[in-house]
Parts: C-alpha cells; structure tokens; sequence
C-alpha cells in the first residue's frame, strides 16, 4: 500500500422528452459474512459524515494496512461515499458476491485493489455498523465487507478524497452508506464509452450497453419485432430527452409508441434496448446473441452487422 496514506490530509472534493410523429431521419429534439462493527465516538478531524468538498483536515498518523473508523464524506460528483480512517475512498467490484459474501480479487487484482483488513474496522457517524462484515480470504487475512460487498481501496488514490477508482473498467464504484454503488449525479441519460473491443459504443445511464435488433424496422417509421418473453431479455430504454444525451446523433432521435402502448427511444430511428444478461456496466455479453443483437454506434448503427 501506499506509505502517503499514513500521512495523507483530507481533501474530499468539493427538457420533457419530445415524441416525434413524424416520418424518421428528420431532425428533432430530441461465507456468511460475520458483524465487526463497532461505532466509535468522535469525529477524525472533518473525515466524518458530510464532509463537503474543499474541506481539509490533517489525517491521523496509523499504519496504512489498517481500516480504523469508516466515514461518510461527499463527493462533488458522486455524493456520499464511504470512506477509511484517513479518508481514502472504499471500492466494491461487481464480479464479487454478496450473498454469499466472496472476493474474486486475487493475484495482481489484488495489487492494484488492496482488500481492506476487518480486523479494526469500526462504524463512524453516518455507517450502519450492522452493515460491517468480514470474509477469509484465501490467504487467511480478513477482508472488511460492507452490506456483504468485500471492500477494496485502489492503488492510484494516493490522497483522501481521490475516487481515481470510481467506474474503471465498468466494474470497480465508491461504495455508498449503504453499501451500494455510487453513481455520478450527472451521468447523462444516454452517452458514449469506448470498449476494448468493440470500439465506441452507446450506454445508458447506469453504464449499461445498448443494443439493436437485426429484426427490427427504423423506415419509414420504427417498428419493434421483440415483444412478449423477449422483452423480459430485452427491456426497451425508455424515452430519454435529447438534451439529457451526450455523444448521440441528433438525426432520426426519436420515440415511438410500441402496441402496448410504452414509449421506447430510438437512435437513428432504429429501437434501442437493454440485455438482461448484463450483470454490471461495462458488460457486452449480449453482443452477437442470435446473430440477431448487436450494440450500437452513436449514429444507431450496429456493432459488427451490415445495415439491411
């Protein structure tokens, strides 16, 4: 771990959807975890909870391989995160498990994501400490879990206040009080992230991929072919205004309602939709499925498809 966590200071830093009638491609607007919490008294010079950006305070002298007291700070972005003792951000990764409670961040994984020792964790303002656990690891250490999520620090948080982790890889998020994931407050609706392999592609909001289907219809006007069992795989995005997208071609941004009368959002005009069996954002599982399913382009084509 990094020695500057022993002498690190505090900085924690501080429109309705418009549907289209008309014909498309016209512009618009578009193991059981066990209890280790303990609350302790006191606040360690401003780390606890609500701590607002901008806020600075000596951190206390400890060994960097402790956890001592959690606390709750504020993020500019991301609101309340969960803090350690010196006010490094805690982490959870979406391929663990918490029920049961697992960590599946070994070897260099755990390098880059040190596993937060239980052994002196304790609840401070704004932490339920029923929500503290701990795990075995493999190594036989025990690894602080809140609400069952194993906790990580990341490596290139050098300074409280850092969240250099939040979303890398889709899979790493600040834990938040509740031991949820944090999430940024102005995360537009629809936008853009660029993926390993298949290049620039569309998400939505929570980081989930975008996907079209090969057997639907965009002219002259957009026609969903997945109805029934296949939307429980498939869920539709709903009408996200254009104003709330970033990275999105404005031409053929549309809605139209669907026989059942939901309103779903199209790129390009082309219905757009989400796949169920991706676990966490970042995922793409739903990429080839069928040869039918594919993800999409900014400007609504798909990933990996010839347009009809």
């Amino acid at each position: 771990m990094n020695t500057s966590w022993r002498t690190a200071s505090l900085v924690v830093s501080a429109a309705a959807v418009l549907t289209l009638t008309t014909a498309c491609g016209q512009d618009g607007q578009p193991p059981s975890s066990q209890n280790v919490g303990i609350t302790a008294p006191g606040d360690l010079g401003g780390v606890g909870s609500g701590a607002q950006a901008g806020q600075t305070s000596p951190a206390p002298n400890r060994p960097a391989d402790t956890a001592g007291q959690l606390n709750v700070a504020t993020d500019a972005k991301l609101g309340k995160v969960v803090t350690d003792e010196l006010g490094l951000t805690l982490y959870r990764f979406d391929q663990d498990s918490a029920n049961p409670p697992k960590s599946n961040c070994d070897g260099d994984c755990a390098k880059t994501w040190p596993p937060v020792p239980a052994d002196d964790a304790s609840a401070g303002e704004g932490i339920d400490k029923a929500l503290l656990g701990q795990i075995t690891r493999a190594d036989g250490t025990k690894q602080l879990t809140v609400d069952g999520w194993p906790a990580y620090r990341y490596v290139k948080d050098v300074n409280a206040g850092d969240v250099k982790g939040q979303g890398v890889g889709g899979k790493w998020f600040a834990f938040t009080p509740e031991g949820k994931k944090a999430r940024s407050a102005d995360q537009p609706g629809l936008s853009t992230r660029e993926d390993s392999k298949l290049g620039e592609i569309v998400v939505d909001r929570n980081g989930m991929t975008v996907y079209r289907f090969m057997k639907d219809e965009a002219w002259p006007k957009p026609v969903s072919a997945c109805t029934g069992d296949c939307l429980k795989k498939w869920p539709v995005v709903s009408p996200v205004a254009f104003g709330d997208t970033k990275g999105i071609q404005k031409k053929g941004y549309m809605t139209f309602t669907r026989p059942d009368g939901a309103d779903q959002q199209t790129i390009n005009c082309w219905p757009i939709y989400t796949f169920a069996g991706d676990k966490a954002p970042g995922d793409t599982n739903g990429q080839g499925v069928g040869g039918t399913w594919y993800a999409v382009r900014p400007d609504g084509k798909p990933v990996g498809a010839s347009e009809k």
